[in-house]
């Protein structure tokens, strides 16, 4: 650590005081998403990049391969006041999740993905667009899998009109 009076940090907008993920977890967001949020408390970034209500909800998840590049993959949604079983196969789970999301209903693009490792768990943050709406969306789960679909579901909420 320099004790250069004259030394700055080349990334001053990632300082804490600016940055809420780097306030709680020590690693900055995305630059447009720190810009966004700068000086947001963590519970205030939470509720609105990570919603915990909306008319999305994620229960279970399954995949099995079926050849080279691609998969099955089935999930259990909440939507609105119902529960659904539902399945895509494709080469991915972002690819299953957003053919799952269009066919619930939210026709959702991601424009920019971002991940970091936070301990043993992951933070994913995505910039989402649908009918030209853009916004930033996070999810933390226990794998990169999990905290990208996680993410998907707060971005389908924050993008589903009233």
């Amino acid at each position: 650590m320099s004790t250069n009076p004259s030394f700055a940090s080349p990334f001053p907008s990632a300082t804490p005081a600016a940055d809420p993920f780097a306030a709680r977890h020590g690693k900055p967001l995305p630059r447009e998403l720190r810009t966004e949020s700068a000086g947001m408390a963590w519970s205030a970034f939470e509720a609105v990049y990570a919603p915990s209500s909306g008319p999305f909800r994620l229960g279970s998840w399954s995949e099995t391969k079926t050849g080279p590049g691609m998969w099955d993959f089935e999930a259990t949604l909440g939507i609105g006041e119902s529960i659904r079983k539902t399945a895509a196969s494709a080469p991915g789970p972002v690819a299953a999740m957003t053919s799952m999301l269009y066919d619930a209903g939210c026709a959702m693009e991601i424009l920019s993905f971002h991940q970091h490792e936070i301990g043993h768990r992951t933070a994913t943050f995505l910039l989402c667009e649908r009918d030209g709406i853009r916004l930033w969306a996070m999810g933390i789960g226990e794998s990169h899998t999990e905290s990208t679909l996680r993410a998907m579901i707060s971005g389908a909420n924050r993008l589903q009109p009233a």
